[in-house]
């Protein structure tokens, strides 16, 4: 009799697989893991904003040394992987100055260093874009350069700017899922441990797990991408 209940209850029907998403407070978890990421992004590109001003204005300097640091920068973050930076920050700062940042606050760290190189080039970009007669004009109505910058180029660049920080903000937001990588429980990492405490039950969690994950995704970055389209056109 004991055998054929054990038979009994391996042969019934088991829920479908999408359940497992609302099992428990799996679904909760995706969400604060989604939390997690948006956290890291947006400090990290909040903090991009106004170091990538100052590093555009430092970039268009004319002595050669301030031209060889920023393209030195400039071509290190660009050339270095930016997983290659995570590891160097999270292990390298235990080792060699001693001290331990946590997995969230290295990761905002290199992504403020990535996005304020990604950001100067744009700032300088942007500000090379400036037609040539407002400078003139400013000149002749006797501003300063320094006057110049501050209360007619800066404004132009900020606005020029907006768009282009929301397609900053999706690629970061996309980019961090690297995090998981140095211990920070973000969504994918959430999602895998899902998929990993039902791999018996249901070896085919990963296609709803994933795709649910794909969905939030496309929530946070597709609006961003419309909003900054629309900006872009409205300010060209």
């Amino acid at each position: 009799m004991l055998m054929f209940n054990i038979l009994l209850s391996a042969n019934a029907e088991k829920p479908p697989v999408y359940t497992i998403l609302f099992a428990g407070n799996n679904f909760q978890r995706l969400l604060w893991g989604l939390f997690v990421t948006l956290r890291v992004s947006l400090i990290a590109v909040l903090l991009s904003l106004p170091l990538g001003i100052l590093f555009g204005l430092f970039m268009r300097r004319k002595d050669p040394i301030s031209r060889g640091i920023s393209q030195l920068y400039l071509a290190f973050i660009r050339i270095m992987p930016p997983l290659v930076l995570l590891f160097l920050v999270y292990f390298g700062t235990a080792r060699i100055a001693g001290f331990h940042l946590s997995g969230e606050a290295s990761g905002i760290l290199v992504f403020t260093l990535w996005g304020t190189a990604e950001m100067g080039d744009l700032v300088r970009g942007a500000i090379d874009s400036i037609p040539g007669h407002q400078w003139e004009s400013a000149k002749a109505l006797g501003l300063s350069r320094g006057q110049t910058e501050r209360y007619i180029i800066l404004p132009q660049t900020v606005r020029r700017l907006i768009p282009l920080s929301m397609n900053l903000l999706t690629r970061m937001v996309k980019t961090t899922s690297l995090v998981v990588l140095i211990g920070v429980v973000e969504v994918l990492k959430v999602g895998q441990q899902i998929i990993d405490t039902n791999r018996f039950q249901y070896p085919t969690a990963a296609l709803p797990i994933y795709g649910v994950i794909f969905f939030l995704y496309f929530l946070v970055c597709w609006p961003v991408s419309i909003v900054a389209r629309k900006l872009e056109k409205k300010w060209q």
